[in-house]
């Protein structure tokens, strides 16, 4: 009897630690694809914010070369 008590409080040990480590690794898995999923989201839009920048600035850039070519003394 005390044989099998201690085969039963094994097996709810093992089973137990079997459970808890299956819902850690399938937490981890989530946390993961969640990680995954916002970087793929987030990856195009800072490229188009890059992009937009680098933009801005070439016009920027040429508008002041055209305000400085007008008001050059001309030779």
């Amino acid at each position: 009897m005390a044989n099998e008590t201690n085969n039963d409080l094994s097996a709810a040990t093992s089973n137990l630690v079997n459970t808890v480590g299956t819902l850690f690794q399938q937490s981890v898995a989530v946390w993961s694809a969640a990680f995954q999923a916002t970087i793929q989201v987030f990856e195009p839009v800072g490229k188009s914010a890059l992009d937009l920048v680098g933009s801005a600035t070439n016009t920027l850039g040429q508008a002041v070369q055209n305000v400085t070519s007008t008001l050059a003394p001309k030779k």
